[in-house]
């Protein structure tokens, strides 16, 4: 499973759990046997540093809504063969809502 497919699954458990809203949109999504999922859709999550990265800072004293494990790439230099080695991880990573972080000020 993707960590998009996590997120997204993480989302609608949230959702029905009345953690986070529903925007009113729909989402279409094509299966590989062809036929289409209809979702609503949620409002966003992202990590720390995903918002950061979209120009946002999570505002102070803010914890995490949701907490739950993700895959994680890392690589790094062998040093007897000079060849890069990377591998995937589960890490558990910690998710904020768009109304705790405001925009960053240019």
């Amino acid at each position: 499973m993707t960590n998009q497919m996590i997120i997204m699954f993480q989302q609608e458990a949230l959702a029905e759990a009345g953690i986070l809203e529903y925007t009113g949109r729909e989402i279409e999504v094509m299966l590989p046997d062809e036929s289409v999922m209809t979702f609503k859709e949620v409002e966003p999550i992202h990590t720390y540093s995903r918002w950061r990265e979209l120009g946002f800072q999570v505002q102070k004293g803010e914890t995490a809504i949701a907490k739950f494990k993700v895959w994680k790439h890392t690589s790094k230099k062998n040093k007897e063969t000079d060849e890069d080695e990377s591998r995937m991880f589960m890490k558990t990573a910690s998710f904020f809502k768009q109304s705790q972080v405001k925009e960053i000020e240019k």
